[in-house]
């Protein structure tokens, strides 16, 4: 291939760098907390974190950033064009929380053992992985018979909760690091006016951000009685010193013999944990097909197949070499596309996380580096992937794309509450759920928020594709993803779940709750609702047709 028409690397393959680099950077850290503070990864035993786990995460980070980037090049060259770019991939944030509450936490908890956590987790992490390796054989058909609201929706509503939403936050929270790297880059990405000398609007924001944060750093040493909304936006010098205490050089280990052992000496332990694999294998698949989906919407049309295996492939080298936590096919590519970026950007990420990995200093960049000052990236990202769920589907399916932004925004709805009760002291959401099915906080009501939320991406597709085959006037098809919805609401993908004082988990038919104790709310209801829509529809297509056929028909004599 002429690498003038596609070349390794172009300029705005920066911009699009900085933005996957904070995202996989925001996972990596997430991961250090979560392992420290619930699975028993902390003081001393922190250095199990950069020893294991990480090193695994970059291996996985790196065969799956180097495989999408010659994907975008062999893509490039069959197409002769300039302007792929590769499908952006790395930690994947749902797994990586559901592993750590559900399945390293739990074990921890019972047993006190960190490594029995950690080897756990990597069999929830192989078991995703199979899923989805498996899964990229029959996902095609699943993409031929989806409506494209239904694969767009559910990432426009992840978008406006999960990414937009948590990140504008975190903008507001530090607004003296933030505001300025927000204005950069809405004028580099909306306005699109060059820089001087063509600098990265990204790279100027990150620097920005971080000058403002340290300049805030020196005047509250020299000033002691700053107002809170200035010191709040200051960095903290010790943090350096605790990182580099961490850092070190890492070489990824093989954890097969690990996995291999629990399977062999504990395996009944593992079938208990197969209710949240299962669903989260399958969560990863759907997922990564609508990225797929999103990226030929925005023009890029990569094989199905081959990127959903190695998908899977990069999860189960991600178990094999440590890591607890899958990598996905990230929701985004319009966002990098429009920034400019092509296959670099994946190229350099994946080999700039792998070197601080391996070098223990993702603590280190953190403690210099202010969030902040990057995620208005990522926040536009977001906005972008809103917005082509409308722009890349028929317009007559708009509200089809607004019914299945319900879901997601329920999602985020109960991740929010669920945290507050958490930190509330107070009652749970089992005791208020218990005294009344009907209770609510803010106005809302908590149960029928935690239903929507359970198997979110599920009831997305099928809301929207339900949406989208009734304003098509296709009955049959609407009836068919009705009934879908109803034996998923009966087996407990959707809708059904248990909770436990705060933790809200899966509740499976066929399956041992988690706990005796736990209040166990299955679907039945909703499970017929659904099949009454089917029933209705059904028979609306019936009446529809000879509707149709009678006014076809020629004028009697």
């Amino acid at each position: 291939m002429d690498t003038k028409h596609y070349p390794l690397f172009v300029k705005r393959d920066l911009d699009g760098f900085f933005g996957l680099f904070i995202d996989n950077m925001v996972q990596l850290l997430a991961i250090a907390g979560f392992c420290g503070m619930m699975c028993g990864m902390n003081g001393e035993d922190s250095r199990f974190v950069y020893a294991h786990i990480l090193p695994g995460a970059a291996v996985s980070i790196l065969f799956g950033n180097l495989f999408y980037a010659w994907q975008a090049h062999r893509l490039a060259r069959r197409e002769g064009r300039s302007d792929v770019t590769a499908l952006p991939y790395g930690i994947n944030t749902p797994s990586m929380i559901v592993y750590v509450m559900f399945v390293m936490k739990p074990v921890y908890d019972s047993t006190q053992d960190a490594s029995l956590a950690w080897k756990m987790g990597l069999i929830a992490c192989l078991g995703s992985g199979l899923i989805e390796f498996c899964g990229a054989f029959v996902a095609n058909t699943i993409r031929r018979h989806t409506p494209r609201a239904a694969l767009l929706s559910t990432l426009a509503g992840i978008a406006i909760g999960f990414i937009s939403m948590s990140f504008a936050l975190q903008i507001f929270q530090r607004p003296l690091v933030a505001m300025l790297p927000l204005a950069l880059i809405l004028i580099t990405l909306f306005s699109r006016v060059p820089f001087p000398l063509g600098l990265p609007g990204g790279l100027i924001a990150v620097v920005a951000g971080t000058t403002i944060a340290w300049l805030l750093t020196a005047l509250q040493s020299m000033v002691p009685d700053l107002p809170a909304w200035v010191t709040a936006s200051a960095m903290q010098p010790d943090a350096i010193q605790s990182a580099i205490k961490t850092s070190s050089i890492f070489i990824p280990q093989l954890a097969i013999e690990d996995i291999r052992q629990l399977l062999t000496q504990q395996g009944e332990s593992v079938w208990g944990f197969l209710t949240i694999i299962i669903p989260m294998g399958l969560f990863n698949l759907i997922g990564s097909l609508q990225n797929i989906e999103s990226a030929e919407a925005g023009g890029d049309t990569f094989d199905t197949r081959s990127s959903l295996a190695v998908n899977g492939l990069g999860t189960m080298v991600a178990a094999c070499f440590g890591s607890c936590f899958p990598t996905t096919i990230y929701i985004g590519h319009p966002g990098w596309k429009a920034l400019g970026a092509r296959a670099g950007y994946s190229t350099l990420n994946g080999l700039v996380i792998t070197v601080l990995c391996l070098l223990g200093v993702v603590g280190v960049i953190n403690s210099v580096v202010p969030i902040e000052s990057g995620i208005a990236i990522v926040l536009w990202i977001g906005i972008v992937i809103t917005a082509q769920a409308f722009q890349a589907t028929p317009n007559r399916h708009a509200p089809a794309v607004a019914m299945g932004l319900f879901p997601a925004i329920a999602a985020w709805g109960t991740t929010v509450m669920v945290g507050a009760f958490i930190g509330s002291g107070g009652k749970t959401v089992q005791q208020l759920l218990t005294t009344d099915l009907s209770a609510q906080v803010g106005g809302f009501l908590i149960h029928g928020m935690v239903v929507m939320e359970r198997g979110y991406i599920f009831t997305c597709m099928i809301l929207a594709a339900v949406s989208a085959f009734l304003i098509d006037r296709k009955f049959y098809a609407a009836s068919a993803w009705s009934l879908a919805g109803g034996v998923f609401s009966f087996l407990g993908l959707i809708h059904a779940y248990q909770v436990s004082g705060n933790d809200v988990d899966y509740l499976f038919r066929f399956t041992v709750p988690a706990t005796s104790t736990s209040l166990k709310l299955p679907a039945n209801g909703i499970a017929v609702g659904y099949l009454l829509l089917s029933v209705v529809f059904l028979l609306f297509g019936i009446y529809s047709k000879s509707v149709d056929e009678e006014s076809e028909s020629p004028p009697a004599d």
